[in-house]
């Protein structure tokens, strides 16, 4: 057997319906107590002249309903929301105010309403028995009115920062896709739009993933955080992309890419994160955005595991000698020869060359940076010339410039 429904809220009390029609006569009254009521708890109330207009406004549409449903024994499952109410929690979205400052309104409306009307039905009602049904029928009814009356603004209330979140992202975009076209754009309208100013450093990133999208926020937030931002300026950049700028107080003021990666790991290890360099203006805005896509290239060209971070400064040089991938491969190809090999034995003699042919390399210098001893270095290099087929000597340039390649791109340039 289910539950048994509870019966419609409506009041029988005649005593309690007259009571209601002559509350009504003094609907301007009690409309004008009760917003001074709420404006008394809830400063917001009368600070904005139109918050405070609406509100006085919903007292009054909202009490003449409560009355006249009294009444004429009207349920409260036929409760529709006054449009003054409905406009009052847009007004409020509008105003930043969270969902709980509207609904306070009518947590307290309610209190006022109650407190009132149950001691005006003590004083109108004289047979006990009756007088316990009124209470009873009347808490019912004005429970249930408040109740549906909050669902429905609360559901405007959300309905509308939606909305105006949607058009406050569609503004922000259209200023982001200007200021990237290099297009003329008015520089306080964009700074309006975008929260955020233009004219001082900026520093752009990229965050994506081939998993589910949803960390990214948290990763950009990591970034932000790190940077000594709170507030950075997020846009999606396609189904599994977050794109981002923040304005660092200088360029030295962006961490190392180890702290970074320890923040975006913590935050989403799922991750992987791109960095232009720190650059002023609108000018900077722009190229520090396409120096984060050029590392983002990078990084996927490397087939990077998550999480990573690629700094474009650390990149630069590989992305110049690999804007044409297939001709960098050819390249490292033709200047490492066997060297070129994928397996680990190769990686290790690459990796002691290259710090070897390095500026300001050598023997000592490879030894500190690998952590090796010296003879270990050399007996690697010369394993490393053998495979190559030729002297480290012989076109250091170009040798330098293709373990360079080899280093950063990885799968993308080494023999398969």
């Amino acid at each position: 057997m289910g539950p048994v429904p509870s019966p419609p809220s409506e009041v029988t009390i005649s005593e309690a319906r007259e009571l209601a029609g002559a509350w009504a006569r003094d609907l301007d009254v009690i409309a004008r107590e009760m917003f001074e009521y709420l404006t008394a708890r809830i400063p917001e109330a009368s600070a904005d002249p139109e918050i405070a207009g609406l509100t006085l406004a919903s007292c009054a549409s909202n009490t003449e309903a409560v009355l006249s449903m009294i009444r004429h024994g009207i349920p409260a499952s036929a409760t529709e929301a006054p449009v003054a109410a409905l406009e009052h929690a847009r007004k409020m979205a509008g105003r930043s105010g969270g969902i709980d400052a509207t609904l306070r309104f009518y947590r307290l409306g309610h209190a006022f309403f109650w407190e009132r009307w149950s001691a005006a039905l003590v004083d109108a009602v004289e047979d006990r028995d009756r007088l316990v049904t009124a209470l009873r029928e009347t808490a019912a009814f004005v429970f249930d009115y408040i109740d549906s009356i909050s669902a429905r603004v609360g559901a405007e209330h959300i309905a509308e920062r939606e909305r105006r979140q949607r058009r406050a992202a569609i503004v922000r975009a259209d200023v982001v896709r200007a200021v990237l076209a290099g297009e003329d754009v008015d520089v306080a309208a964009a700074e309006r739009a975008l929260g955020r100013p233009l004219a001082g450093p900026q520093l752009a990133f990229l965050c994506w993933t081939t998993g589910d999208p949803a960390p990214l926020e948290r990763a950009a937030l990591a970034v932000a955080h790190a940077v000594g931002t709170a507030r950075p300026l997020l846009l999606p950049d396609g189904p599994n992309a977050l794109g981002g700028w923040v304005a660092p107080a200088a360029a030295r003021a962006v961490p190392p890419p180890d702290l970074l990666l320890a923040a975006a790991r913590d935050a989403a290890p799922e991750a992987h994160v791109a960095l232009g360099e720190v650059a002023a203006g609108l000018a900077g805005f722009r190229s520090s955005r396409r120096q984060a896509e050029r590392a983002r290239r990078i990084a996927v060209l490397a087939e990077r595991r998550a999480p990573s971070v690629t700094r474009y400064a650390d990149v630069a040089l590989a992305d110049l000698l690999a804007r044409d991938v297939e001709a960098a491969r050819a390249f490292v190809a033709a200047e490492l020869g066997g060297l070129a090999a994928g397996d680990p034995a190769a990686a290790r003699a690459r990796a002691a060359l290259r710090e070897v042919v390095a500026p300001q390399g050598g023997l000592a210098a490879a030894a500190r940076a690998l952590g090796l001893h010296r003879n270990t270095v050399l007996q690697r290099v010369r394993r490393a010339e053998e495979l190559r087929g030729r002297p480290a000597t012989e076109r250091p340039a170009e040798l330098h410039a293709a373990l360079l390649l080899a280093d950063v791109l990885g799968p993308a340039v080494l023999a398969d």
